[in-house]
């Protein structure tokens, strides 16, 4: 959850690329800030509780003076303890020589922290973090990276840490279960950067080491080593991220997720290009084709995911058992590991996640593994934790999602599934040319027809106004759109604070309708598909309960107009493919609901980005 940030480099550059680097990092938690930073014979140390705007206040207040090259940064989504400026990274040890900010969650902590207070120690915070401080504080004679070592021997749980010494000019970085990632900038004195994520210093610099589970980075004198938690040492190669700044940035919109739902026309392209092979009916996934004569194999599909990724995956099941015939199941992850799921080789588990780092997900790859089964990803960020522990996968190319709400990554985890399914079918010879070529030509249509969707937002934001002062609302949808409904429900909850249960159209009557009056509003998912009459119903036994109706369907239809009070239009498309285009009329109504409330759009209140702990 938490985003961490340490530099060592340039004495006058330390403190400008953390906080810069802690504003990139805030969409992965923003209950408090803190940074720490090493100046002449003491630590210049400041934290704050809430946002890091918070934290410069304080800054300004007491300028920086006189510091040295190195610092660490964190910005915290709580865990264990309130937030507070006690409970705010960095945690130190008692003596204050330790000094390190940590991403993730000390399972033994309690054991841990009895022991260092019968040997005197004396604790300052209600956090797990502070207990890797004092312990290596404990263990701590003068090497930096010997006290870590033998802290770790100790130390049980998931965790992503920078830490630094008052003592020595070094910094350390160490990760397990936890994302970790080391940016290089080589120039007339280097600069290194321990972060949560690229975002953090993609504007520095694009070359890159990501470590690995078990693995630590020594910095130090311009230059770093990497070994293992065996101080074995290990080759670790630098790559090139693709990014550019443009990508992390707002490019002149109010806010990152309008600027992301108006981006997927493109990131459409990108998730498609180069995979649709319409000539013999085939998808190409680069990061699938060592294992095509196993998929060959496959009689079973089991898709894991958790929130958005979860609802996207409700979707891939209807695409896998309708377009390729195969049986397949959604399940959590948060619960994969505790049933005990039937999985053999001649099962495929697909696993997704937008960052590539949810603990649930990271779980759930590792039993399945463990069970035999063939065990792939989509991600879409390169080098995450999924991508290199599952055997083989699939990435998403669309770039950074930066607004805590996911959007752009759920259609395409959508639209990737589909492919998967296609590709499935026609490995397996369940699916003739002539349909495929029918879908394959489908999707290549989907990024202009969401383009015409998108450009009803300003229709949106009219209903958005009726709609905001309602407290609950019920999103209904059937077959394809039963997820969206979902999805839709998900979305005006993260972000507008409004109660939303989505439903299979089909529920409504069996309870649900007890609800039903002219307070409880129902947005009602009705395009032109195989069971459309089947929707139309529902919407009639709502309305004759008072209820109102806000209907999505497809263009030229006049039915609708007849039993809704508000009707937004999408271009006619497929009905495998409906899902894409209702979604983004739902992201919108979410979207201009929770800016119309004066609500904080891009990091809603107790939510983060990347979830990376259980």
């Amino acid at each position: 959850m938490c985003g961490i940030i340490g530099y060592f480099g340039k004495e006058e550059e330390v403190l400008d690329t953390l906080i810069a680097g802690l504003k990139k990092l805030e969409y992965r938690g923003y209950d408090s800030a803190g940074v720490a930073i090493q100046i002449k014979n003491n630590i210049y140390l400041k934290k704050a509780e809430g946002k890091v705007k918070n934290l410069e206040e304080k800054i300004l207040k007491h300028p920086l003076k006189n510091s040295k090259s190195i610092g660490i940064a964190h910005t915290r989504w709580a865990t264990h303890g309130v937030p507070s400026v006690n409970n705010a990274h960095p945690q130190f040890g008692q003596n204050k020589n330790i000094f390190l900010v940590h991403n993730g969650i000390i399972e033994n902590y309690k054991d841990i922290k009895s022991f260092l207070i019968k040997k005197g120690v004396k604790f300052n915070s209600e956090t797990d973090t502070e207990v890797i401080a004092q312990l290596i504080e404990y263990n701590y004679r003068g090497d930096l990276k010997k006290a870590v070592l033998k802290s770790l021997k100790s130390i049980k749980g998931a965790f992503a840490v920078a830490v630094f010494s008052k003592d020595e000019n070094r910094l350390i970085g160490f990760k397990k279960g936890s994302p970790l990632v080391l940016g290089i900038v080589n120039g007339d004195e280097p600069e290194f950067i321990l972060s949560s994520d690229i975002s953090a210093f993609v504007s520095k610099t694009k070359k890159v080491i990501y470590l690995q589970d078990g693995e630590m980075v020594d910095i130090f004198d311009g230059k770093f080593k990497f070994f293992d938690f065996c101080n074995e040492i290990k080759k670790e190669k630098i790559q090139t991220i693709n990014w550019d700044v443009g990508s992390i940035s707002k490019n002149g919109y109010k806010h990152f997720l309008i600027k992301e739902i108006m981006e997927q026309p493109e990131t459409i392209k990108d998730s498609i290009r180069g995979r649709l092979i319409y000539e013999t009916g085939d998808i190409k996934f680069g990061g699938l084709e060592e294992i095509q004569n196993r998929l060959k194999k496959i009689n079973r599909v089991v898709i894991v995911g958790i929130g958005t990724s979860a609802y996207s995956a409700m979707l891939g099941e209807i695409y896998f058992e309708e377009i390729s015939r195969m049986p397949t199941k959604v399940e959590l992850s948060p619960e994969f590991r505790y049933k005990d799921i039937v999985l053999d080789k001649n099962t495929w588990v697909i696993a997704m996640s937008q960052s590539g780092e949810t603990a649930d997900t990271i779980a759930a790859i590792k039993e399945a593994k463990r069970k035999g089964a063939l065990v792939t990803g989509i991600v879409n960020s390169v080098g995450s934790t999924i991508s290199r522990i599952t055997d083989a996968g699939v990435y998403n190319h669309i770039g950074p999602e930066i607004s805590v709400a996911s959007t752009k990554a759920f259609t395409s985890q959508s639209v990737l599934l589909l492919m998967h399914a296609l590709m499935l079918g026609r490995l397996q010879g369940k699916i003739s040319l002539q349909k495929a070529q029918k879908i394959i030509s489908e999707i290549n249509k989907l990024p202009a027809l969401i383009e015409k969707t998108l450009k009803e937002k300003d229709k949106i934001k009219k209903i958005a106004k009726k709609y905001i002062k309602h407290k609950n609302l019920f999103y209904i949808g059937r077959k394809y759109n039963y997820p969206t409904a979902l999805e839709g429900a998900l979305k005006i909850k993260e972000l507008a604070y409004i109660h939303a249960e989505g439903m299979a159209g089909g529920e409504l009557k069996h309870g649900f309708i007890a609800l039903v009056d002219k307070n409880m509003p129902t947005v009602a998912i009705a395009t032109k598909d195989s069971i459309y009459e089947k929707q139309i119903s529902n919407i009639e036994e709502v309305r004759a309960r008072g209820g109102k109706v806000f209907s999505i369907a497809t263009k030229g239809d006049k039915k609708i107009k007849e039993i809704s009070d508000d009707v937004i239009y999408i271009p006619k498309v497929s009905e495998e493919l409906s899902p894409i285009l209702n979604t983004a009329v739902l992201q919108l109504l979410a979207y201009y609901t929770s800016d119309l409330k004066g609500l904080d759009v891009d990091q809603p209140r107790n939510l983060a980005k990347s979830v990376t702990v259980e």
